[in-house]
């Protein structure tokens, strides 16, 4: 073959590429143009863009013909006006793709939108607007190309009918509370899930937020049933910050669909750009916080014998967390926590003998001052990953710095769990060193499996939670819900770091003591733990089979041939017929089913049964209120 075909050749494939990428890309001229309508590529949402002479820039939502959001303002509050503005073009694409991520609650996920990128023009455009619509919902985020200022506010408006219903909270790990979208009178956080009539109900939050101010949502004064954009702080403008996150709008029938379709916001990041994520390991872990040799070396033997993949040292390990002069680069106990001693090098080298990986918790104290020192220091000392606590969240300085701070672990091969009142917006595409997050009513507040389920769809939209799960402390008996719940929500709740004893400890260690939690006795070693043993932290495929927020909920996910599933009711009883058509056909499974039993002779409650299951089949139990079912089907 000589050299001229091969490059007449390639100039025919350039040739047809180029054709192919403008069969995709439109832009379009028109100074007399007033509204962009963007569809998903299943035509069940469509987003309006229009430009009104006494609103200025608005944008409305529909699904399948419904109303989710009636004609609402648009704006940046670096002047007072949008009216005076105009559409200059603009250019439309298509995109259909399908990406794997480093773990994650799917395998794959689709990728399949509709963009329109609005360039505007006149005395009040002070930016564009770019919009996507996907098969599971809408987004939009403002960019600015010229403009290098302050931004003082944002005029995002959500208007939505007064009667609507909301699940709101006013802080990360505050309660979840069913109100009427009316009666809301704080800042509440986001995603907010809404139920509107006619079966329909959606989700409104923030994607994308990496270097700018956090986004909540409060009541307009003048427009019941509107709610408003809120940032935490000023936002500073640049070369690089030259865009807002993503505003994105779900819907769906049921709040399982939008449970279900939460990977969203994941599309609406940036992809990974870790090249190398071998060292990335997913797992369950359980907590030392006796800060003592004696039980990290026990924690280490738990975790080994029931399949655990990590331990974490808590706060103490380098002196009081609270105190500026304590020094993450040392080990020194903090004796209000412990009497010590702990040799905590020798406890990594023992838990890699054992290959499991060690977690150590960090104060944002000792981060602010000692980052670029304590990770460098941590990675030589093999630890697996840090929990950063405490941090600072919210404006654009501490939403910058922090996103930071996970790429620079990301540096030293460390993983990352970010605790307190931060919430994901999906950044653990871009770096999935950022394994998981707090921003959750977990069980260190004790709440009831009703408020769980308030969680679960709510709060579960914007990604994995640390839910610090305990199993053996007074806590699940006297003020939460029951044991096989326990092992349900590890189902439920996903996270790709699974704390599953955070208040317990093991034979060897110190039952008694600071951060006990409760917890009067050791580990015991009750049947119904072989459901742990076996519960992976990431899945091929996950279905949200029902549910409410506040009454009941079924999850289904699949790790290979093995299907686990958890199920809770909460503020009453609920009999569950569950069909099995998740499973494959033409296949056997051993259904192992936990459930609560009063009469059950263990210490937990837990009954545990066996039965071959197939795909035509269905799955019956009566499950009094608070309490959960846990199920593992086996292939055979």
């Amino acid at each position: 073959m000589n050299k001229t075909y091969l490059n007449l050749k390639n100039k025919n494939l350039y040739r047809l590429i180029f054709l192919m990428l403008l069969s995709i890309i439109t832009i379009s001229y028109s100074a007399k143009k007033k509204s962009v309508e963007v569809n998903s590529p299943d035509g069940h949402f469509k987003l309006l863009f229009k430009i009104d002479e006494k609103l200025g820039a608005s944008y409305s939502v529909t699904y399948k013909g419904k109303e989710v959001i009636v004609p609402s303002g648009l704006g940046i509050g670096v002047i007072d006006t949008t009216q005076n503005i105009q559409i200059d073009f603009v250019k439309t694409t298509k995109t259909d793709n399908v990406w794997v991520p480093a773990y994650g609650e799917k395998n794959q996920y689709p990728d399949k939108y509709q963009e329109s990128f609005i360039a505007l023009k006149g005395a009040g455009a002070n930016f564009n607007l770019r919009i996507r619509a996907y098969n599971e919902g809408v987004a939009f985020r403002y960019e600015f190309p010229k403009y290098r200022g302050k931004i003082q506010r944002e005029k995002t408006e959500f208007s939505l009918p007064p009667y609507a219903n909301v699940w709101a909270s006013k802080m990360a790990q505050s309660e979840i509370e069913k109100i009427k979208v009316s009666e809301i009178d704080t800042i509440i956080e986001r995603p907010l899930l809404i139920e509107l009539k006619d079966s329909l109900f959606a989700a409104i939050g923030e994607a994308g937020l990496v270097d700018y101010s956090r986004m909540k949502f409060k009541s307009k004064p003048d427009k019941p049933g509107t709610l408003i954009s809120e940032l935490d702080s000023l936002v500073q403008l640049s070369n690089s910050v030259n865009k807002t996150p993503w505003r994105f709008i779900m819907a769906g029938e049921r709040p399982a669909q939008l449970l279900e379709n939460n990977y969203l916001l994941l599309n609406l990041n940036e992809e990974n750009k870790i090249e190398d994520t071998s060292w990335i390991r997913p797992g369950k872990i359980i907590r030392e916080s006796t800060l003592t040799t004696k039980g990290g070396i026990a924690c280490v033997d738990f975790a080994a014998k029931h399949n655990l993949q990590f331990i974490e040292f808590d706060a103490g390990w380098y002196g009081n967390e609270y105190d500026e002069t304590s020094d993450a680069t040392t080990i020194t106990i903090d004796p209000n926590r412990s009497n010590g001693p702990l040799d905590l090098l020798g406890v990594i080298e023992y838990a890699k003998s054992k290959n499991i990986g060690v977690i150590l918790y960090v104060n944002r104290r000792s981060m602010e001052k000692q980052l670029d020192d304590v990770l460098p220091l941590l990675s030589s000392w093999r630890v697996s990953g840090l929990k950063y606590g405490f941090v600072n969240v919210g404006s654009q300085e501490w939403t910058s710095w922090l996103h930071d701070a996970v790429r620079k672990a990301a540096d030293h091969k460390l993983m990352v769990d970010i605790h307190d009142e931060y919430r994901p917006t999906g950044y653990s595409r871009t770096y999935p060193n950022l394994m998981t997050q707090e921003g959750i009513r977990g069980d260190e507040e004790a709440p009831k499996n009703s408020m769980v389920l308030n969680t679960l769809f709510t709060r579960m939209i914007a990604g994995a939670g640390d839910q610090t799960n305990c199993y053996f402390a007074t806590r699940v008996e006297e003020r939460m819900s029951s044991h096989a719940s326990q092992l349900a929500k590890a189902v439920c709740i996903y996270s790709p770091w699974q704390f599953l004893y955070w208040y317990d400890r093991p034979e060897g260690s110190d039952a008694e003591g600071p951060g006990a939690g409760g917890t009067k006795s050791f580990i015991q070693e009750v049947p119904e733990l072989a459901f742990y043993d076996a519960l992976p932290t990431v899945w091929d495929d996950t279905k949200i089979i029902d549910g409410y927020p506040g009454e009941y909920g079924v999850v289904v996910r699949r790790s290979g041939n093995d299907w686990f599933l958890g199920a809770l009711t909460g503020v009453k009883g609920r009999k569950l017929d569950i069909a099995l058509d998740f499973l494959d056909q033409g296949k056997t499974y051993e259904a192992t089913i936990y459930s609560d039993d009063e009469n059950s002779q263990t210490i937990t409650k837990v009954k545990i049964d066996k039965r071959n299951v197939k795909f035509s089949d269905t799955i019956n139990y009566e499950v009094l209120k608070q309490n959960g079912l846990a199920i593992h089907f086996r292939a055979l």
